[in-house]
């Protein structure tokens, strides 16, 4: 019997959407890793750090892949990215996302952490659209050359070994360069074990509505791996109507989760076939951000971890009244007891806004033109990586 649910908290969009019927989606194995609910944490920079990754592990299963590491520090020795790539004890699968552009050091950056015996499983990012990556041939710049692509792959499959690797892109640069489902089939050809679309262009960042038919279009292209669908996952039921649309096997979630990662417990509960409850209250929220930024204390010390905290502080309060003046508060903070002086003064009987539940946050806003090197569009075959400076530490896509 599924739980007792105010429609008010479902958009009209999902309103009608039912909890998925027995049977009806099945776990997804990449390699030896068996994803039940077929849900996976993306990569964010700065957020998906292992206290974030502990919180949405609380409330449900799937997979929670770490912030983005990039090949050539990592291979280098650099102590920033080596932190990084560390996980907590109790971590498992420990799921990490890599980003390179030349294969010799994906090749050595992957062979390091399998060696070292630091991962699970890896997943590349080539979907990045970040205009400083771009312009020198980097991120969502990289899948347009095809052969290119396909070495980096490659590279990393082949030092992997047994641990499965997966590949994560975008539709294309823009509507005229456009890499999927190509770079679908590329990664399935070169051993990869799952591959995932954020179905918009690298031009249009974040901005309007994912185009899911390009999620159909891939898994139509790849038959022999799992396809994920990425892109405007904000309530549980996008994930049932995305899966349903295209035929997808499970779904990468970004900024849906961002301020909410209860969004977690309600993807395990409609993939179980049950309703998922309304969200928590003020009071429950607080008590989740004080669990979160005790965790970032605990691994980053209590300055850097409330620095670090004060952006999620945003996310969480969003839409709550008085939730400007609120996060101009919490912005402030420096210290984990003005933290909870500042949250100790709300009201805890306070329910979630629904007008909150669709509302973006993290990147939003806007469409680019996308600027790629000179010349860069003369020769797609042309596998020559770009120079060192596309290997930005920036994650995204």
């Amino acid at each position: 019997m599924g739980l007792a649910v105010d429609p008010i908290y479902r958009s009209e969009l999902n309103r009608d959407v039912p909890p998925a019927r027995t049977g009806e989606f099945s776990p997804v194995n990449i390699g030896p890793m068996k994803i039940w609910p077929p849900v996976v944490l993306a990569p964010m920079a700065g957020v998906t750090n292992y206290p974030f990754r502990s919180i949405c592990r609380r409330f449900g299963a799937g997979l929670y892949v770490s912030e983005m590491i990039t090949a050539r520090p990592l291979v280098e020795g650099n102590r920033k990215t080596l932190r990084l790539a560390d996980f907590g004890e109790e971590e498992t699968p420990r799921s990490l996302q890599l980003y390179g552009i030349d294969p010799h050091y994906v090749h050595e950056a992957v062979r390091r952490l399998v060696g070292e015996g630091r991962v699970d499983h890896i997943d590349m990012n080539f979907g990045c659209p970040v205009r400083k990556v771009t312009r020198r041939g980097g991120g969502a710049a990289i899948p347009i050359k095809p052969r290119l692509l396909r070495s980096i792959v490659r590279a990393a499959v082949k030092a992997a070994e047994d641990v499965p690797v997966t590949i994560k892109f975008r539709i294309g640069v823009n509507d005229e360069y456009r890499s999927s489902p190509l770079s679908g089939v590329i990664g399935e050809e070169e051993g990869c074990a799952a591959v995932a679309l954020h179905a918009r262009t690298a031009a249009q960042l974040y901005d309007g509505e994912a185009r899911w038919e390009a999620i159909a279009e891939l898994k139509q292209a790849v038959r022999s791996i799992p396809v994920f669908g990425n892109g405007d996952i904000w309530e549980a039921g996008d994930a049932l109507r995305m899966m349903r649309q295209t035929g997808c096997d499970g779904v990468v979630v970004g900024r849906g989760c961002l301020g909410r990662p209860w969004l977690f417990r309600d993807l395990a509960e409609v993939f179980d076939g049950r309703e998922p409850p309304n969200p928590p209250r003020l009071g429950e929220v607080v008590e989740v951000m004080l669990e979160h930024v005790q965790r970032m204390c605990a691994w980053i010390g209590e300055t850097n971890g409330v620095r670090m905290f004060r952006r999620h502080a945003g996310w969480y309060t969003k839409g709550f009244r008085g939730s400007s003046r609120l996060r101009q508060a919490l912005m402030q903070a420096t210290t984990l007891q003005q933290l909870r002086d500042t949250l100790g003064q709300l009201d805890t009987q306070e329910p979630f806004p629904p007008t909150a539940m669709r509302v973006p946050r993290g990147k939003t806003g806007g469409t680019q033109k996308v600027t790629l090197p000179v010349g860069y569009l003369d020769d797609l075959d042309d596998d020559t990586p770009p120079c060192a400076a596309a290997e930005d530490a920036t994650s995204g896509g």
